[in-house]
């Protein structure tokens, strides 16, 4: 869809604004709304006889308010007026995701927000809300507030916020203006969530086709055991159960220099991070950039063939994911948080990877970090060699690596063309955001949802 644009523009005397049309003002945010940072979480009136629930930055999503299970600190009548929120408010995050909006809903009951947020209230009635949530969610994506921010964690002070200058167009259109993006937007939304649930089925149906060929193998008709173990149940009678330890000729770690927080270029070492291994997939632009003045130790060369394990990471169902390094680019080097696996010569590096990465095994290294030696998210030597696995012979492990490799690559494909739509989708999201509350299109004559209506996250 084409959209005209408006008869005429002007500077609007902010650089990474540009024009706006020719009607439409850019006052500093203080004279639209009051800015109000929320309260300071002190420990010692988190009990007392006026407690309330507070909202904190993680609460506040893009487009959405979490009022469930909140904590309490004590917040006195007298001080409600600054530490409370009131439908149409917007809560603006102070702090991570610098800029992340929503508006808050009716709701009954005092509500009170942290210092974390920043709480915007209308000053007059020819502000609307929601256009001002959807200004403040393309600043956001296009950086504005960052560019502010001197240190490496970007923090949003009132000061700063109260000066920005943000598209002012008459009330009427703000309205108009919110009411088209709510309705496109959502209709975005949806696409994207369908997507993304396309993308969850697929990957259930890749962890049952490896769980099932690498637990159970080819042959429907083979005759079956009982392995012993409850999380492997049953396995084809001439397969070998056994601890990991008998498979694992040699557990390597690598190496955790302070390094640039950028890839290597070319002609540069790096230091590959835990995550190059995340979904059972090597990915070797995750790494770090070794300083010139460090001397790389080339023992810990990532090479062709090696099968690599996230031994820690700060998600737990990241923590064992297993690939196979079956191409890379030289000078990449083992961090500590990864182990390299070199295995006994009757174990074909393909299958072993698909076994680490099945349920049975996800299952032990799971319960690995819930006891006492994975704490921190951290897979211990110890825990991994004493895993069990059932092993086929050699001639079974290839057999069964080749068909998974079949089985699974139109899986893989069908992924990554919905992820792709999902980009395509966002990037039409944002674009048509910045489109309209930057006045780059005019869209008023295509608005037609209730005005009153919230937005949907963005």
């Amino acid at each position: 869809m084409s959209f005209p644009r408006y008869p005429d523009y002007k500077d609007s005397g902010v650089e990474w604004l540009g024009e706006v049309p020719g009607h439409w003002a850019t006052p500093p945010l203080y004279l639209r709304y009051s800015v109000e940072l929320g309260k300071m979480l002190d420990s010692s009136r988190i009990t007392g006889d006026h407690l309330v629930p507070y909202l904190r930055n993680v609460d506040v999503q893009w487009g959405r308010i979490n009022f469930d299970d909140l904590p309490e600190m004590d917040i006195e009548e007298s001080e409600y007026g600054r530490y409370t929120v009131a439908p149409g408010d917007l809560l603006v995050c102070e702090g991570g995701e610098v800029g992340r909006a929503a508006i808050v809903p009716e709701r009954s009951g005092t509500i009170g927000f942290q210092k974390a947020l920043h709480r915007l209230r209308a000053l007059a009635d020819d502000e609307h809300p929601a256009f001002m949530y959807f200004v403040l969610s393309w600043a956001a994506l296009r950086g504005v507030f960052s560019q502010s921010g001197l240190s490496t964690i970007a923090h949003l002070t009132g000061e700063q916020l109260r000066k920005y200058r943000f598209p002012k167009p008459p009330i009427p259109e703000q309205v108009q203006i919110a009411a088209f993006l709510d309705r496109e937007t959502g209709k975005i939304d949806t696409l994207v969530a369908e997507q993304q649930n396309l993308i969850a089925l697929l990957k259930e149906k890749r962890q049952a086709l490896i769980s099932h060929a690498v637990m159970k193998g080819l042959d429907p008709d083979v005759r079956m055991k009982d392995s012993g173990m409850a999380w492997l149940g049953e396995v084809p009678a001439h397969w070998r159960v056994c601890a990991l330890r008998r498979a694992i000729a040699e557990i390597e770690q690598g190496w955790s220099p302070d390094c640039h927080a950028r890839p290597a270029e070319a002609g540069e070492w790096g230091v590959l991070k835990a995550g190059c291994v995340n979904g059972g997939k090597y990915r070797p632009t995750e790494n770090k950039a070794l300083p010139s003045e460090l001397l790389p130790d080339e023992s810990y060369c990532v090479e062709v063939g090696d099968v690599l394990m996230s031994r820690a990471s700060g998600s737990p169902d990241l923590v064992g994911s297993t690939a196979l390094v079956r191409e890379t680019p030289g000078r990449l080097m083992l961090s500590d948080k990864i182990f390299r696996l070199r295995l006994e010569i009757d174990v074909d590096p393909a299958f072993f990877v698909a076994m680490l990465n099945a349920r049975a095994l996800r299952a032990q290294i799971e319960q690995a970090l819930s006891g006492g030696n994975g704490l921190a998210n951290n897979l211990p030597q110890s825990n991994l060699l004493a895993f069990v696995c059932a092993l086929p012979p050699e001639e079974e492990q290839i057999a069964i690596a080749a068909r998974l490799n079949r089985d699974i690559e139109g899986l893989d494909q069908l992924m990554a063309e919905a992820e792709s739509t999902i980009s395509l989708l966002i990037e039409r999201r944002t674009a048509l955001i910045s489109a309209a509350v930057t006045g780059k299109i005019d869209v008023r004559h295509l608005a037609v949802a209730s005005a009153d209506r919230t937005p949907e996250p963005a």
